[in-house]
């Protein structure tokens, strides 16, 4: 009997067929990931952006509440609040009082009163901040539009 070497073209055949049917049905749930994964961390940066609001509102509100008073000291750090203690939608507001913001969420837009949040490279899939009430909205956060 002659020992067999290697694998026939058959059998070749079978497992590149096998593996292109493997990877058909995995792709389309690998990019779902995806974009789950981007709307969780749209998720985690709406969740601090809501922490980081109500931490400044209520510096502002334990040392007086006064309208006169338009910053805070958080962690040392100086936070530029409006009126109602809320941080206002700038660099010096809502931005400061986050401490640090992910790169993948890039350089939010701040216009109105309204700062406005990317998330990775897609426009539709935005959260944004309003400081005249410290609301933050997720409306736009859903995989269809983040991925």
């Amino acid at each position: 009997m002659k020992k067999q070497a290697g694998f026939t073209l058959v059998e070749l055949v079978v497992v590149i067929a096998v593996l292109g049917i493997l990877a058909a049905t995995a792709l389309p749930r690998f990019v779902n990931v995806q974009a789950n994964a981007r709307v969780a961390a749209g998720n985690g940066l709406a969740a601090s952006l809501r922490s980081a609001a109500n931490l400044a509102r209520a510096s502002w509100v334990a040392n007086g509440s006064d309208a006169g008073v338009l910053q805070v000291m958080m962690d040392g750090q100086p936070v530029a609040v409006n009126a109602t203690g809320y941080p206002t939608a700038s660099v010096a507001g809502i931005i400061a009082a986050l401490q640090t913001l992910d790169a993948q969420f890039g350089v939010p837009t701040h216009a109105g009163g309204v700062s406005t949040f990317q998330v990775g490279t897609f426009a539709q899939c935005t959260i944004t901040y309003t400081e005249a009430t410290g609301v933050v909205n997720t409306g736009n956060l859903q995989a269809a539009r983040c991925g």
